[in-house]
Parts: structure tokens; sequence; C-alpha cells
């Protein structure tokens, strides 16, 4: 599949919707931790560390599971403190739990691991997180324009024309194309000439103007 570049956080050129300017920032910034955070993530770690010890595998699943609920400014931390504590391959079945997260939480994570200097892992569980129903996927973008989230809905539709067919985005339109054709369309140029045509030969098949 192709790997997203590092401009995977920018914003929509040009776009306009829900009555929000496009002139937001184009990478992420990194939220603030207190000490509380710092806290928890470490409690949460060591409570895996001794579940993996004593080989209670099923119930460290399930704390992975809720620890991928955290807020994504720990996301950085959960890193930090689990790659120390020896448990890498946790980390990659945290990423790989993230992937399935609501759209709006998903792109947080992954603007907290960009921000955090973990830019591979951001851009991953974005890969990962693309890959799913049609239908749902232009709802999720419904969803975050309404609320006039434009640099979100530029970082996830940038892995979301790059990961998936132009027919498997054009699909997407489908709940909404007078908003989502025109996102599709500014996603995929910023790709690439080649892959913006496509997605417009892939829309026109598919019912839409363009």
């Amino acid at each position: 599949m192709p790997e997203p570049g590092a401009g995977s956080g920018r914003t929509l050129r040009g776009a306009r919707f829900a009555g929000v300017d496009a002139t937001e920032r184009s990478e992420p910034r990194a939220e603030p931790v207190d000490a509380a955070d710092r806290r928890e993530v470490a409690g949460a770690v060591a409570r895996l560390v001794r579940l993996r010890a004593e080989g209670r595998s099923g119930e460290a699943h399930a704390l992975l599971a809720e620890i991928t609920y955290s807020s994504p400014a720990r996301y950085p931390l959960l890193a930090a403190e689990m790659q120390h504590a020896g448990l890498g391959a946790d980390w990659a079945t945290l990423l790989w739990e993230a992937a399935s997260l609501p759209a709006d939480r998903l792109v947080a994570a992954a603007d907290a691991l960009v921000a955090g200097g973990l830019r591979a892992d951001g851009e991953q569980i974005l890969r990962q997180g693309v890959v799913r129903p049609a239908e749902e996927m232009g709802r999720a973008v419904l969803a975050l324009a309404r609320e006039g989230r434009v640099r979100e809905i530029g970082a996830l539709l940038d892995a979301y024309v790059r990961v998936r067919t132009p027919e498997e985005a054009a699909r997407s339109a489908a709940a909404d194309p007078q908003t989502l054709v025109p996102l599709l369309l500014e996603a995929a140029r910023g790709v690439s000439e080649q892959r913006h045509w496509d997605l417009v030969h892939a829309l026109r098949v598919a019912g839409f103007t363009t």
C-alpha cells in the first residue's frame, strides 16, 4: 500500500464547509499531560506487566483494550512506558486496537503520536483505521464536518484516498455527495494528479457529479 507522506496532517486547501474556512494548522500540536496522566499511565503499565508475568493473557488483552480508550494525549506516554517495560508486542497490539476507534478518536490518537515524535505509529493507525466500510467512512467524515474539524478531515481523508481504491473511496460519498465529493477530490488532489483523476472517473461511474 502507498505510504502516507509527511504531509498526512495537512489542511484541506481551499475547502470550505460547515461555515469553517480551512486555515487551521497543518501539523498537530502536543496536548498537555499532567501528573495524574503520568500516574495513571504508569499504573496501567505496571498492571499489564504483572498480568503478563502471571500468564493471565485474557485479562492482559482486556486491559489493553481499555487502555486504547485512554485520553489521546497519553499515547506518547504509553509508548515510552510500555517500551521501557519490555512490552513492545503489547504496544503493537494497542496500535492495532486503536485502528478501530471512532474516527474522531482515531485522528486524535494519531495526532498525539505525531506530535510526540512517533509519526510512523500515527500514520500506521490512520492507514489501518481507514480500512473500514465505505459507508462508515462517509458518515464519520460528515460528523467531523458538522463540528468544523477541517484539519482532522484532512488527515483522515489523506490516509483514506492513499490506502483505498478510487472505487472504494467513491462509494463513501453516498451519504452526502454534495459535502463528501469535494472533500474526497481535494484529498486525492493532495496525493497526486493521477489519484485525483482516477477518483473523478470512479465518482462519475458511481453516478456522482464532479
